[in-house]
């Protein structure tokens, strides 16, 4: 039996993306704000590929400071990646080619794909299991064109962890991995041959690992954390030392003409520490292994204390931390839904409330809207003619001078499936929006015809004798007195 996917807050479109002959080929990212977890998006360009997008979209602006989903913590390696159903192979470090002919060539889709601990061994066990049964048998079917004529339609296979055996694979991969780790870990934490030069002075350290992580943390205040959360610190002082020799700031990563300038900048600036949003560095820390899909923050932010069950709950300490939206045409950010408005208003001239209100807009066919637009103008063409430039600066003064901006193409260009598909994953402009019918809600009802029959509620005490809930009390009571 095929696996189901989990419930969606739109009955009709599960995970279904139709294509009307596009050049583009949008396969599985989540489908609006409300599901979780997100699936990878794979945006591929069956005419020329410049378009393709093999990872989700994200706006830098609002990245820079928060965690991202963490890439799977793997150690360099020289395994082949196999395909599952052909003799293609390729390096572990060229994945992305290896993604990109098993959606091209078999249709298939792998999601979350950077959560899987070991892909090499992932991909030979479902190699064999693929051979053992069909694919439909483990994958949801995707139907793309499904409205269009059938020679034109396409099933494509979503392989993910909503599938029992697919999960547990997973748990098992990782849990292996965190045992090759604490048995690496170990072995370092025994090495008395630990020798190396300091990475900011001339001493030599020698006996233990600690031995430099400590002096670089008491010397020099360097510190990447205790030894003992630490992870193959060989080829990590080894990443460390080749930045410093490349005249690299650990913090800022910026590069500088000679060692003097980049040793006064990281003291002046005290950038003496390492960029702990770089998760290239991710694999060199024990906390990173324990729990699948959880980065390093999640893990320490978790409140470990047992829960106690509290009669009255209180919520007096807590705060909404404010979601920054971004617009359309440019990078300006704000934290409500009136403040976008204004400025996309202002500034650009495009007002998304008065095309809300003409278009009589639905929740969901706003989501597409935007979708489409942010889809558009990532790729350079204008939405309102569809014209394609060589850069987004040209397609933005083509679309202020030739009068655009308002302009929409014929609603079956934009209200399509495939634009459930949020063209950036943090988009919080999507969670802003809200349905047609929000503002009429207090507004009262004019239609008189609607026939509205009240509860009989004349005799009070009777309905309280008979209701349910006071016959399941009784039946209750009944019970105990039975056990007594």
């Amino acid at each position: 039996m095929t696996p189901l996917l989990p419930p969606i807050m739109f009955i009709d479109f599960i995970f279904i993306c139709q294509i009307h002959s596009l050049d583009l080929c949008c396969v599985c990212s989540s489908l609006c704000p409300l599901v979780s977890p997100p699936l990878d998006i794979i945006l591929i360009c069956r005419s020329s590929g410049r378009d393709s997008i093999l990872e989700p979209l994200s706006f830098p602006e609002l990245g820079a400071g928060s965690p991202s989903t963490p890439s799977v913590v793997q150690y360099p390696s020289d395994e082949l990646l196999v395909c599952l159903f052909c003799s293609e192979s390729v390096p572990l470090l060229q994945k992305d080619t290896l993604l990109r002919h098993l959606l091209l060539e078999h249709k298939l889709v792998i999601a979350d794909i950077k959560l899987i601990a070991n892909l090499p061994r992932y991909l030979v066990y479902w190699k064999g299991r693929f051979l053992e049964q069909p694919v439909p048998d483990f994958c949801s079917v995707i139907k793309t064109n499904s409205t269009g004529p059938v020679e034109k339609q396409e099933d494509y296979f979503l392989l993910c962890d909503v599938l029992p055996e697919d999960r547990i694979l997973r748990e098992r991969l990782q849990q292996k991995r965190l045992e090759e780790v604490l048995e690496q870990q170990q072995k370092e934490r025994d090495d008395c041959y630990f020798h190396r030069l300091c990475l900011f002075c001339s001493e030599e350290c020698t006996g233990n690992r600690a031995c430099l992580l400590n002096h670089m943390a008491r010397e020099h205040s360097f510190s990447i954390g205790l030894p003992d959360n630490i992870v193959y610190c060989n080829e990590f002082l080894d990443m460390l030392q080749y930045k410093l020799d490349n005249l690299q700031c650990l913090y800022c990563e910026k590069i500088f003409r000679d060692k003097s300038t980049l040793k006064d900048h990281m003291r002046k600036k005290a950038h003496r520490r390492i960029n702990a949003n770089n998760h290239v560095y991710d694999r060199f820390y024990v906390i990173n292994y324990l729990e699948l899909g959880k980065t390093w923050e999640e893990v320490q932010s978790e409140d470990d204390r047992e829960l106690v069950d509290v009669e009255d709950d209180d919520w007096s300490d807590w705060e909404a931390h404010p979601v920054s939206a971004v617009c359309l045409f440019c990078d300006h950010q704000s934290e409500t839904m009136d403040q976008i408005y204004t400025h996309m208003k202002d500034s650009h001239g495009f007002d998304l409330h008065n095309l809300k209100m003409e278009l009589n807009l639905s929740f969901y066919q706003q989501v597409k809207l935007v979708n489409y637009i942010r889809r558009q103008i990532h790729q350079s063409r204008c939405y309102g003619c569809q014209k394609k430039f060589d850069s987004r600066a040209d397609m933005m003064d083509h679309v202020i001078s030739e009068g655009h901006v308002m302009k929409l193409p014929e609603t079956s260009t934009w209200d399509q499936p495939q634009y459930y598909f949020p063209t950036y994953e943090n988009d919080a402009l999507l969670c802003t929006l809200s349905d047609s019918n929000d503002d009429e809600d207090n507004e009262p009802c004019h239609n008189e015809d609607i026939p509205v029959i009240a509860e009989d509620i004349s005799d009070l005490k009777v309905l309280k004798q008979n209701s349910v809930l006071n016959q399941l009390l009784k039946n209750r009571g009944c019970f105990r007195k039975d056990d007594a």
